[in-house]
């Protein structure tokens, strides 16, 4: 299985706008096509596509929010391509990506905290929490780097 993450354009924006998540996981995931409208009008922003071999089965987004940090604001796997191992494989290469920016000491991640699935996968990868955001709704959690 081959999984790369890939620059969303005029090609595929619509492929990646079609991507969902199950029924029960949609409270805990924004619409890819809000994601990319939010990127285009903010800078920071780097989105990508999660390509299984040549299909698109997910997407990501993360923000530059200071100089020294990078948060993941979006992470989701389609429905269909879930328990695949396709979500482990591009969160890694995402944190390789991120880590190769100059001058970064922290990515950031955030969850619901009634979340287990989400903290346990995102644990196993070394973010440690850090406590819920400013609005109380989400889970934080940071690689150091």
């Amino acid at each position: 299985m081959h999984i790369t993450l890939r620059d969303i354009t005029r090609h595929n924006y619509e492929a990646v706008c079609d991507l969902d998540v199950s029924e029960a996981q949609q409270q805990y995931v924004a619409c890819n096509m809000w994601s990319l409208v939010e990127s285009h009008y903010n800078e920071g922003y780097t989105c990508k596509a999660i390509y299984r071999e040549d299909t698109p089965a997910g997407f990501l987004m993360w923000v530059q929010e200071s100089a020294t940090k990078i948060a993941i604001w979006r992470f989701m796997v389609d429905a269909q391509f879930q328990q695949q191992g396709i979500g482990r494989i591009a969160l890694q290469q995402a944190i390789e990506q991120i880590r190769a920016l100059p001058g970064l000491a922290t990515i950031e991640i955030c969850y619901h905290p009634h979340n287990p699935v989400a903290r346990e996968f995102y644990s196993s990868f070394g973010f440690i929490e850090t406590g819920m955001d400013d609005d109380g709704d989400d889970m934080l959690a940071e690689i150091s780097l």
